[in-house]
């Protein structure tokens, strides 16, 4: 499977960055062919921005009636509904990942990122820093956030892991997502008998009792674990690889540090670990880019194409830790910009900083043409064998 990394092809020049795709369902831009039926792939940032802005295009799931669309979406993901539902929804969540919290929080991501670190260090050189690092740092980080306790962690992330990544016999990974499920409402269950622990599901249970039901927690909880375990760690590793390739990037943050929040948003923005953005379905006729996007029409939004367009600068294929990038849309756009962007860009400069301080020798133990990487529905790296 081709490096997400190498290659990246700029929309600019190649394809519109608003484009119908053809009748025989071939996307116009390798890459943007996201999961699912669609009738548009919008490339450009500004295109992407315009869509995801917009109201009149619906984040439910696609289906052939509104009816359908609702069956199919997962109460209380905030990503699979539209107004005013989103907004009852968002309301509730707003407050628990604002900046104050997530600077609260880092006490406890500093912990969690220094055990991986020592657990990755005892397991010697060469050493896998997603197994042993990259997906265990999140999926620690966002159990301690819904208060999961410790001991059921191992189980419930394994569970996650089987019933979302292909390749796994259909049987296991439904029984391991009925086992995710499963476990998930009893745990809502039992908060919702005694919310008094000072963890997230515990404070909305308390605040919000009569607004939202066990059914909408347990969806959150399941969308919270499924977007921190896998997109941070492919940007986690996806990140980690972006800075071994560079030595010179990774050289000037070492002598830098203070530019350690720039690097990260440059890592969002060149590793993009969601590539295509939920499905946007027309709800009337909707004019972007001088072109209509019909009633009931779906449209898949690049975030990476739109991430390497030339909106950034004249070489956005560089991995540059200098640049501004106040305009990326790794975290999407609107409403639906991610609600724990906050939490993300902490969790993110903690784990990046702690790694590098602690092995100034981090290098790749393999040639880079030896990695297996993932690329749907969120970019990665399957193993990332590492020396120091």
């Amino acid at each position: 499977m081709p490096d997400p990394l190498e290659g990246r092809r700029d929309a600019d020049g190649r394809t519109s960055p608003l484009a119908r795709v053809p009748s025989d369902g071939r996307a116009p831009l390798d890459g943007a062919d996201g999961p699912g039926r669609h009738d548009w792939v919008a490339t450009g940032r500004d295109e992407v921005r315009a869509v995801l802005a917009d109201e009149r295009f619906s984040t439910r799931p696609p289906a052939d009636t509104d009816d359908d669309a609702r069956g199919l979406s997962q109460p209380g993901n905030p990503l699979q509904c539209d107004p005013p539902e989103h907004t009852r929804l968002r309301r509730m969540l707003t407050p628990e990942f604002t900046l104050r919290r997530a600077r609260g929080m880092e006490p406890l991501i500093e912990r969690i990122v220094e055990e991986r670190l020592d657990v990755m260090e005892r397991a010697g050189r060469p050493a896998d820093l997603m197994r042993h690092f990259a997906w265990p740092v999140p999926g620690l980080v966002g159990c301690s956030l819904l208060g999961i306790p410790r001991d059921d962690q191992p189980d419930l992330a394994r569970n996650m892991i089987l019933s979302r990544r292909p390749g796994h016999p259909r049987k296991l990974m439904l029984a391991a997502g009925n086992a995710f499920d499963g476990y998930l409402t009893r745990f809502v269950a039992r908060k919702r008998r005694d919310p008094s622990a000072e963890d997230l599901i515990s404070t909305l249970i308390r605040e919000h009792g009569t607004e939202v039901d066990d059914a909408e927690l347990v969806g959150f909880c399941a969308a919270l674990l499924a977007a921190g375990l896998e997109n941070m760690s492919g940007t986690l590793g996806l990140g980690t690889l972006a800075l071994l390739r560079h030595r010179d990037q990774l050289d000037l943050l070492r002598r830098r540090p203070e530019l350690m929040d720039q690097a990260v948003e440059e890592i969002l923005r060149y590793a993009t670990p969601v590539p295509i953005a939920s499905p946007r379905t027309a709800l009337a006729d909707v004019p972007v880019a001088g072109q209509v996007v019909g009633k009931g029409e779906i449209v898949a939004c690049a975030l990476a194409a739109a991430n390497g367009s030339r909106a950034h600068s004249a070489e956005p294929q560089d991995f540059d830790i200098t640049r501004e990038n106040a305009t990326h849309v790794a975290f999407g756009h609107g409403v639906h910009f991610c609600v724990g962007a906050a939490l993300v860009r902490s969790e993110l400069r903690i784990a990046f900083a702690k790694l590098v301080d602690r092995f100034p020798g981090l290098r790749l133990a393999v040639p880079p043409e030896e990695l297996l990487f993932v690329s749907a529905p969120q970019r990665g790296v399957e193993a990332l064998p590492v020396t120091w």
